[in-house]
Order: C-alpha cells, then sequence, then structure tokens
C-alpha cells in the first residue's frame, strides 16, 4: 500500500480521534508500513485506552506500531537500546551540523516527500543514507543512537562481515532479508564494519570482482529506496571511492578528538550521582585517547572508588588509565599525565 492509502486507513479507523492527534497520524502512516489488520487493532487498542484514561495519546500508537515492525526485524540484526542524547554527543561544529541536517530530513521527510510530491518522482533517492567513518571509539554509534533517541525509532546494528557470504548470491539475499523486515517499521539501521564490503570493491580481473561490486551496488541501491536512516560506519576513509560519495547522501567523518572536545567528554562523562573529588578535566584532556576508551577508564576508575569507598578522584583514573593503556599496548607518558598530583 502506498502511503496515502495507510493514512487513509488510519484516518477511517481513528475516527474522531483523529484531529486530536495534531498531525502526527501522517507522520505514523509515513514511518510505519503496516498492513490493514494491525493498523485496524492499532486504533482499536487506542480508542480503549482513551476511553478509559480521557488522554489523547500519539505515543500509544506510535508504540504499537514500534512493537508490531520489530518482530520482524529482531531475529536478523542485533537491537541496540539508544539512551544517548545530544548533550552526550561531544563533536566539533561542522561534524553537529551535518548531524542535525539528518535529524531535518528525518523530521520532514513527510512533507517533502508526500505532501510536496517529491515521492510521486520514484522511490529511488528517497532514502535517507549516511556513511559515518573514523576511527574507533569516536562516536559514530553514538550518534546513531542519539538520533533513535530523538525520533522513538528502533535501532539495529548489523554487522556486514557477517553478512557478507563468500557464494554467489549469499550477500544480497541477506541484505534483502533485511531490509524487507525493516521496511515494516522504518528502523534505524547501522551497518557496521562496511569495511568487509568496501574492500572488496575493486577494479574488475575475474568474476569474483565483479560479483563483489555488485554486492556493493546492491546495498546501496536499497539504501537509496529504503523508506528509513540506514548507516554505514567504516574506519577507514581510504576504502571509500566517489562512486560512494554519490550514492549517499550524507558523509559525516567522525575526527579523532582533540584536547578540547577531549576536556568536553570528560566533563560529561560521569553520571550526576556519581562522587566525584577534585577532578582537573583540563589535565585529564591531555590523555590522548578516543571517546570509547574514555568512557572505559571513566567506569574503570568508578569501580576502583566504590571498592575504596571514595569519591572518584585523579588517582582511580590514573589507575583505570594505566590498564587502559595496557590493553591498547600504549606507553603512558609523562606529557600525558603532567600536573595530575
Amino acid at each position: 500500500m502506498s502511503h496515502e492509502e495507510q493514512y487513509c486507513l488510519w484516518e477511517s479507523h481513528i475516527g474522531s480521534a483523529a484531529a486530536e492527534l495534531n498531525g502526527q497520524l501522517e507522520r505514523i502512516a509515513v514511518q510505519f508500513n503496516l498492513n490493514h489488520a494491525t493498523i485496524q487493532a492499532a486504533c482499536d487498542q487506542f480508542k480503549i485506552q482513551n476511553s478509559k484514561f480521557k488522554i489523547q495519546d500519539s505515543t500509544q500508537l506510535w508504540d504499537f506500531c514500534r512493537h508490531n515492525a520489530r518482530n520482524q526485524l529482531d531475529h536478523l540484526a542485533q537491537p541496540i537500546n539508544a539512551t544517548a542524547t545530544w548533550d552526550d554527543l561531544v563533536l566539533p561544529t561542522p561534524q553537529r551540523q551535518l548531524l542535525g541536517d539528518i535529524a531535518t530530513h528525518l523530521r520532514h521527510k513527510y512533507k517533502v516527500y508526500q505532501q510536496w510530491g517529491f515521492a510521486q518522482k520514484g522511490v529511488r533517492g528517497l532514502g535517507i543514507s549516511a556513511l559515518f567513518y573514523g576511527a574507533s571509539g569516536t562516536g559514530k554509534t553514538m550518534a546513531a543512537e542519539v538520533l533513535a533517541q530523538e525520533f522513538r525509532l528502533d535501532l539495529y546494528r548489523i554487522d556486514l562481515s557477517r553478512v557478507v557470504s563468500k557464494y554467489i548470491g549469499e550477500t544480497e539475499k541477506n541484505l534483502r532479508r533485511i531490509f524487507d523486515a525493516a521496511e515494516t517499521g522504518s528502523a534505524i539501521l547501522l551497518f557496521d564494519e562496511a569495511d568487509a564490503l568496501f574492500g572488496k570493491r575493486t577494479q574488475v580481473q575475474d568474476s569474483h570482482d565483479r560479483h563483489a561490486n555488485i554486492e556493493v551496488s546492491y546495498l546501496l541501491q536499497r539504501m537509496e529506496a529504503y523508506q528509513g536512516l540506514a548507516i554505514l560506519t567504516t574506519n577507514f576513509q581510504s576504502a571509500l571511492d566517489s562512486a560512494f560519495s554519490r550514492r549517499i547522501r550524507f558523509v559525516v567523518e567522525f575526527p579523532f578528538p582533540g584536547p578540547e572536545i577531549r576536556t568536553q567528554i570528560w566533563q560529561r562523562i560521569f553520571p550526576p550521582m556519581t562522587p566525584t573529588e577534585d577532578l582537573n578535566y583540563q589535565k585529564l584532556g591531555q590523555l590522548n585517547v578516543a571517546g570509547g576508551n574514555i568512557r572505559n577508564i571513566a567506569l574503570n576508575a568508578a569501580f576502583f572508588a566504590a571498592a575504596a569507598d571514595e569519591a572518584v578522584n585523579m588517582e582511580h583514573i590514573y589507575e583505570a588509565t594505566k590498564r587502559e593503556y595496557q590493553k591498547l599496548k600504549k606507553m603512558l607518558t609523562n606529557e600525558e599525565i603532567e600536573g595530575w598530583f
């Protein structure tokens, strides 16, 4: 069914309550691709709830639709509980602006695609596709969480290294199953480890190279037509070529954080309930690590402090830093901890 047909069904079954939903019915109709029976069940449940509590709350409808759509995808991908907000995400201004642009496209796609007629030109290119690239721990997954949390969408991680198959035709079959299931709820799809596919894009020298390029083209084609947001992540910019940039709407670099950004991350890393004592965030920003490592250090420091029945202090962070650097096989330099004690 088209979005217009689905909207007519929603409007018919919801009845007079539609006027009380402040335009949310249009957003539900364009976000979820549900059959007639499911739409009727959602409306019946909504009317029963509202006759009992006398509250017109569109989140009930939204959550019912999410629940039904979720059943299609849970066995194909890993759900991520999105709790991060814009305040948790520390990035330079250009990157935040690009993420804000993605949010704008998600927020106004009904108006542009349906009311302003862009969908009538064909489905190709209507998908909101993005590529996030940067070193591990720089915030790619958190950015996807922020978008999912703001728009009350389900977020699923798909490990492309597991989807890609050595058998001809199997990779496309795996991708088709994922996208077909996701279309029901237009969930945010996070294709992790995209290098597994990009690394196979080469000049065609034999049939295997040709098929590897077909797999990439199929993924990009489905991303262009997908009604939700599909995000590819990769650690290596060198894996990309101009063909990707042309067919993906947003390309966002997640740079390794400099001292100023690291200081801001440290200032936000501890929950308000965590007791801290004499933490020098400016000095902590000297540690030359990404945000993911900062979180690991902060968490370990909290456990050290809890074991000592103390507030988290610089000594606990120092001990946690040594453990994290040992794991990273890095040397902790004097410059990084200068002035800590």
